[in-house]
């Protein structure tokens, strides 16, 4: 099916809905690189027309991939909720915007409905809205998630304390983990970025953050950041995992070319289930995801990058995850090339996310190739912390010293907590004034906490 939109005297035709979507979509490199991009500025504002006409229920009609070629697809279409949907059902997606944008849309009708919306037509809406409405809309949605803590309530804003270490010198780690945890960093997960899938240096960092954690008392959870084959291969030795992590994309291919498909992430799911480590919840695993996976795998598809990132979506919360995190920037200029296409795609990411229903953070980060810098990082910083983003990350001095890259750091979040009055997770935020690391304003206090974590 073929779609055609007329401004003034010029006819622009679109070949199909994947033609569209692609067309649709702002400016970025990956979709250049693609050869998929929209040709002129012209030529984009006629595709998001056409795309504003479009009935949502297209999307379940006409696949983007085929429903036989691809088990992502048969994901997303055979976990539709028909019920869910019919509120939106005869909506295009231009309503589609206006009814989000409603100040009657509130975050138990955006809960409600959740079920009912594929990544597509997520995806759909987002390439029409401005910055302000993808903002606006994520602040109203609230995913709450529980392992050891709670996650994603108003109000509150978490961190993934990320203290890497180039070698896993276990030494380094701990005094990364102790410098977040002075910072009151660390409420999302203490998740740690291996720099090797050695199953033994997994082992002995599996076993230094759970020791921390039991030995404190402290109300978080521990993942290390491997493939999830070799964190079953740890689990079926009885090591300590709480998360269950693994980097997912939009299409079965590109998953196949992280080594993976939804049987095994089933199967890791089972498992981490059967030990029953959450004390208040049972939310286990943890999702990273980044537009422009799928492309830099040649398994998109002809599908936009923003698009697939939606679909990854559709992925991760059939597995009730605790956290989901788009790694936005990490993969390089190839992809989003500075920092105006890193806070749009940001901030999509996040929007796409959480009107799906996953408990979605950010790693607010670039490479150091890319057109951006650290002021390109403050402002997404604090556009994400009014769309009420779930979590952020938490690197020593914002410098990832074994995946050499620039994030967010422990500082980062102090700021925006302060400005938008923003707690940690209530469990966390009461071990952290138990152990005079915080007061009663959530502030740091004084450092006289040090010397009981280093006893």
């Amino acid at each position: 099916m073929s779609f055609r939109q007329t401004i003034g005297t010029t006819v622009w035709a679109f070949r199909d809905l994947v033609d569209l979507m692609a067309k649709a979509t702002p400016l970025r490199s990956g979709d250049q690189l693609a050869g998929i991009a929209a040709r002129s500025a012209e030529e984009s504002v006629a595709a998001r027309m056409a795309l504003a006409d479009l009935p949502l229920k297209t999307f379940l009609a006409q696949p983007l991939i085929p429903y036989e070629a691809d088990e992502v697809t048969r994901l997303i279409l055979d976990s539709h909720q028909a019920t869910a949907f019919a509120p939106i059902s005869s909506l295009t997606v231009g309503e589609f915007r206006e009814f989000l944008l409603a100040e009657t849309t509130t975050a138990d009708v955006l809960a409600a409905l959740a079920p009912g919306i594929t990544p597509e037509m997520a995806a759909a809406v987002s390439k029409i809205m401005k910055l302000q409405d993808l903002i606006l809309v994520s602040s109203r949605c609230r995913v709450t998630t529980r392992f050891r803590n709670t996650i994603g309530l108003a109000g509150t804003l978490a961190v993934r304390l990320q203290p890497n270490h180039p070698t896993d010198d276990l030494a380094g780690i701990s005094a990364s983990i102790l410098d977040g945890l002075m910072y009151g960093a660390g409420d999302a997960t203490i998740g740690i970025n291996p720099s090797t899938d050695n199953l033994g240096q997994l082992t002995d960092i599996h076993r230094l953050v759970d020791d921390l954690i039991q030995r404190f008392e402290i109300p978080t959870q521990s993942c290390v950041l491997g493939h999830v084959t070799s964190t079953l291969k740890l689990m079926e030795r009885d090591v300590p995992v709480d998360l269950v992590f693994q980097s997912i994309a939009g299409t079965e291919a590109a998953n196949a070319g992280f080594g993976i498909n939804l049987g095994i992430l089933k199967e890791a799911h089972e498992a981490g289930l059967a030990l029953k480590r959450g004390t208040i919840g049972q939310n286990l695993m943890y999702f990273e995801t980044g537009q422009g996976s799928a492309l830099s795998a040649n398994a998109h598809h002809g599908v936009d990058q923003q698009t697939l990132e939606a679909r990854a979506y559709g992925v991760a919360r059939a597995f009730d995850p605790l956290l989901v995190n788009s790694v936005v920037g990490f993969i390089g200029p190839e992809y989003l090339f500075d920092g105006k296409q890193i806070t749009r795609a940001g901030l999509e990411d996040h929007f796409c996310g959480k009107l799906l229903g996953c408990p979605h953070g950010v790693d607010i980060c670039y490479t150091n190739h890319a057109e951006a810098d650290q002021d390109d990082l403050d402002g997404l910083l604090t556009l994400l912390a009014a769309a009420g983003v779930t979590f952020i990350m938490g690197v020593p001095g914002g410098d990832d010293v074994m995946l050499s890259y620039q994030s967010t750091s422990f500082h980062d979040a102090l700021y925006v907590r302060e400005l938008f009055g923003l707690s940690r997770a209530p469990e966390f935020e009461a071990w952290l004034q138990k152990m005079a690391v915080t007061g009663p304003d959530w502030a740091l206090l004084p450092r006289v906490a040090q010397h009981r974590l280093m006893g």
